[in-house]
């Protein structure tokens, strides 16, 4: 079964995500943004899921965490939460 760990970062509008990701794209951190903007618990984790499985997380997110580049912030990726910004540490296949 494939696994992952992912970080992200949890906005209710993809404007507010856009905004987050030009700061990313500036040199600012993940965890620092996360904890200072991202909307789920994780937040305070500097966005950290863990480990989990495919299949356990909404569709449009598996599909970027699963299928995307590692270690390369992929997003806005809207799901029924809000709009997220991902980043991938890690999978198995």
């Amino acid at each position: 079964m494939a696994t992952a760990s992912a970080l992200h970062i949890l906005v209710k509008t993809e404007k507010e995500a856009l905004s987050i990701l030009e700061q990313l794209k500036k040199g600012k951190d993940f965890a620092t943004l996360a904890k200072r903007y991202s909307k789920c618990p994780s937040g305070k984790r500097g966005g950290d899921l863990g480990e989990f499985r495919r299949g356990q997380m909404v569709k449009a997110f598996d599909d970027v965490v699963f299928k995307k580049e590692v270690l390369k912030v992929h997003g806005p990726v809207k799901t029924r939460f809000g709009f997220h910004l991902i980043k991938t540490l890690y999978r198995s296949n």
